[in-house]
Order: structure tokens, then sequence, then C-alpha cells
């Protein structure tokens, strides 16, 4: 080797990233009118991110979160929950809550925030459970909370790795409970399975309140403990912390019929305490029932979205096809062997396909780069696809 020259031998820069996290909760509370802070406006909003439930009550802002905010918190740190963003939102009225957007309005400046909280994978409005119910002339029964719960599982569904977290309405039991979930499940079929509903109510001694904050903190723990495959493990089958009994005690044969009708039950059992057995969307679609192999499409299309971002202003050809394709199959090689995606050998159950046919000169002309995947999360029956859309029109 001549004097003055160094040969160095190096890999290509990797251009994935860490795994994705599903178990960051957000949790959404109101702030009514007559307790706003000084020269707030409606919409204001404050948060707080925490990793600890003490952070919440040595906080200054603690007097602004209303009562089930503040108790569904401290049941997500009780099971096993690690962070959590705790929003309040100044609201003028129940008017705010019966028409709510995204875009506009009192929870337009909340929606945008949420919007770059990437991080976020599950969410939940306790409070939204103590809203009044009504039935209407014809038998059907909507709660006051529906159009907000209808607003965030359409977020949800456009965050793609976001989860819904929704508590039974209190006092609503029987066939009022049964009438009521049909009709929140119908709003919208295409967001349905981006959130599942949970009851009945929790009990610690004499102090009853709703589910979602030890629901929320249960899928938290459970993904944690199970590493990348943590979003396949079903949250089900898994004991509540903080709570003694529940408002309704379910019989099996009560649990299974609330389980099929699409409502996860929470049974006692002796030496186990409060579990929760059901892992149920609100879909009716067969490939959207169960709650894991929702959250395994979702987390892996995000990731998908993250780690190719790189490739939005590359030069569209062929080249950069074949590269596409080899990226996202080492990322699905890692799924594959986490144990999330079916198949007894790497490739048996799911594929990458970036060439001509996915990519039109008329997508390509657009600014716009497709990658198709088709993949079987494991436990199911259906290949999913998933169209990766990079460029303007992203989604």
């Amino acid at each position: 080797m001549r004097p003055g020259i160094s040969i160095q031998h190096s890999t290509l820069p990797s251009r994935t990233q860490g795994v994705v996290r599903c178990d960051i909760g957000a949790m959404i509370g109101f702030i009514v009118r007559d307790r706003w802070p000084a020269e707030a406006s409606a919409g204001d909003f404050i948060e707080l991110t925490v990793r600890r439930f003490s952070e919440v009550e040595d906080s200054p802002h603690r007097p602004l979160l209303d009562p089930a905010t503040l108790r569904a918190a401290q049941s997500f740190f009780e099971n096993g929950g690690d962070i959590l963003h705790l929003f309040a939102v100044c609201i003028e009225s129940l008017e705010d809550l019966r028409a709510p957007s995204a875009n506009e309005g009192a929870f337009a400046p909340l929606f945008h925030q949420l919007r770059n909280r990437e991080e976020i994978g599950l969410i939940s409005v306790p409070a939204a459970s103590y809203l009044r119910c009504e039935m209407s002339r014809t038998g059907v029964v909507r709660s006051e909370a529906d159009p907000l719960y209808r607003v965030l599982l359409a977020h949800c569904r456009e965050m793609i790795n976001r989860f819904l977290i929704i508590d039974a309405p209190k006092g609503l039991h029987g066939e009022l409970l049964s009438r009521w979930f049909e009709q929140l499940r119908k709003l919208d079929p295409h967001t349905a399975a981006f959130g599942a509903v949970y009851y009945p109510w929790l009990m610690r001694g004499d102090t009853l309140f709703p589910p979602s904050g030890a629901v929320m903190g249960m899928f938290a723990r459970s993904e944690r403990e199970h590493g990348v495959a943590g979003v396949g493990w079903p949250p089900a089958n898994v004991p509540l912390n903080g709570a003694t009994h529940t408002e309704v005690e379910l019989d099996w044969g009560g649990a299974g019929e609330i389980s099929e009708s699409g409502i996860n039950p929470i049974v006692v059992q002796p030496g186990r305490g409060a579990v929760v057995f059901g892992a149920r969307t609100m879909s009716q679609d067969p490939a959207w029932v169960f709650v894991n192999s929702r959250r395994i499409v979702s987390m892996i299309t995000e990731q998908l979205r993250r780690d190719n971002e790189w490739a939005v202003f590359e030069v569209n050809n062929r080249s950069l096809w074949k590269v596409m394709e080899r990226d996202v199959l080492v990322r699905l090689e890692q799924f594959w062997r986490s144990g999330i995606l079916s198949g007894d050998r790497p490739q048996a159950e799911y594929s990458v396909e970036c060439s001509d046919a996915t990519n039109p000169v008329a997508l390509r002309d657009a600014g716009q780069l497709n990658v198709r995947v088709s993949l079987r999360p494991v436990s199911t029956t259906e290949r999913i696809l998933i169209d990766l859309r990079l460029g303007s029109s992203e989604p």
C-alpha cells in the first residue's frame, strides 16, 4: 500500500429505526367554564407528560384535572404503565362535546397537538363515560360522548398506530348497554377496528370508577413485558391491579354473551381479582375482530412508514424499488422472528412488491412511491394488504 493512502471497509448506513413503541398512553379530560385558568379561552389545554403518578400529584396543574382523569391516571401506573400524556381541554359547555371536530372548534388545538405526538399509541377519555345517555323513540340508545368517540376513532385511523379504549357509559347495563354499543360500532365501520369497549366499571372498596385507565396500563405492561412481540399478545386473561371487585358481577354465561357481542367483559375470579376476559375491537369485519390483529398491522404499517421516509426525495426508479423491497423484507423478517407474523419460514406468509405494477407512471408523476406488502398476523386466517405510499399524498 502506498504511503498516504488508507483503506476502510464499511457497511452501508442503516436506514431503519428502532421499533415503534405502542405502549405510551394519552388521557383526555375536560376543564369546564367556571374552572378555566385566568385568561384561558375555549380550546386551550394543558399537557402533562409523566412517568409516575406522584408527578401528577405534585404538579401545580393537578387542580385542573377532573377526578375521573386523575383516577384513571393512577390506575394506569398501578397496572404497569410507563409514560402517560395527560391533556385537559377548556370547553364552554357540553355543546363542545355534542359536535366536536378535529379541525375546528374547541378540540382543534388538541388534535393538532396529538398529531405531533407520534409516540402515543393508546388513548382514553375516562370523563366521557359520565356523560348522559338517552334512548330515542325507536329504542336507539346514545351517549353524549358518542360524537367525541367517533372523532377520536377517525383520528386513530388517521394516525395508524393509535388505539382508543372506551368505557361503557356509567349506569348502563343489560339490553340498554347492547343497544348503545350496536349503534356506536355502526357510526363508521371503517374506524370501528381502532377501538374497544370494556365493561363493567371497577370498584376499590366503595369507590366506583371506569376501567379504561387500568385497561390501558394492562395494555402497556403486556407490551413491554413481551418486547417486540408485545402488540401480538392478546390483552386479556390479565388481572387488573387496584380493584377489589366490579360494579356488576358477571358469571361465565353473562361474560360469554357480552364478549360475543363485541364488548370486552371484566370478571372477578377467586384468587385473581378483576380479570379482563376479552380482546375484541368494535369491528364486525372478520379480519379486524381481535385487538392484537389490528394493532400488529397498525404497528408494522407505522414502522415501515418511519423506516422509509428517507426515500421520499430519491429518484423513483427500479434501483430504488429494489432497495425498498430489500429493506422492507429485512424489517418483516425481524417481526416474523419475534413471533407476530405467521409462517414456518421467512417469507412463507408475507411478501413485498415494489415494481412497475405498484408504481405506474401516473403515480410517479404525482411524486409518489408505492410499496405493496402482504402479510398474515399471528393467530389470524387472512392475509392483510398494506399499500405503503410515500410522497406528496402520504397518509
